[in-house]
């Protein structure tokens, strides 16, 4: 069943203003913004079972983008919370956004704020805008059409599956099993089972 979230809005300004106070103005534009907040609440909800601001993401060219984080940047913007003005990065037009003042970040909790410091690091300083496009076209935004909402559950797809020995053990036993009880099978049907082992030996490798 598909979780139903809702956008906080107050969440999302505190979620941008946070990004936005953990980066040097040339380190963070547009690009990276909306990949930060993607990435911090697709984790949160898969970690946590709730995203940190519910916004919903959408598939475009250069990987997911917040169409509410537009509206929300606008108006903290109005509300004289931050600065944004067009630069010049390397032949191309940037978004640069600068904070007036101390910012306050309600309605987020601790562990929200450090999960949006993990993934901020991991957007802007890791990597560049290209490489984080290049990385957020993921299962995620494979498996949704272009310009359709990124449901959260596919959240999970983020998250690299972690196979311990034992459970390889077993693995390789049962089809042993399985393979033994059924002799009298066309070979052809065993195929599966040759890639399940081929993919249980890549996996041990």
């Amino acid at each position: 069943m598909m979780k139903h979230t809702q956008l906080d809005r107050q969440k999302l300004k505190s979620a941008i203003l946070r990004i936005i106070s953990r980066c040097n103005a040339d380190e963070l534009g547009a690009v990276k913004l909306h990949k930060a907040l993607y990435y911090a609440d697709m984790v949160a909800f898969a970690a946590m079972g709730n995203p940190i601001t519910g916004a919903e993401y959408r598939k475009r060219p250069f990987g997911p983008t917040c169409d509410a984080a537009l509206k929300a940047v606008r108006e903290l913007e109005e509300v004289g919370a931050l600065t944004v003005r067009n630069v010049e990065y390397y032949g191309y037009n940037k978004k640069e956004f600068n904070l007036t003042k101390e910012p306050e970040f309600p309605g987020l909790s601790e562990r929200e704020l450090e999960l949006l410091d993990e993934m901020t690091s991991f957007v802007c300083q890791d990597h560049t805008a290209r490489a984080i496009s290049e990385i957020s076209h993921d299962v995620s935004w494979q498996m949704t059409e272009m310009g359709e909402i990124i449901p959260y559950y596919l959240s999970f797809n983020l998250v690299p599956a972690i196979v311990s020995d034992e459970t390889l053990a077993w693995a390789e036993s049962a089809a042993d099993e399985i393979e033994r009880a059924r002799p009298q099978q066309d070979p052809v049907e065993f195929e599966e089972f040759r890639v399940f082992r081929n993919r249980i030996s890549q996996v041990r490798g």
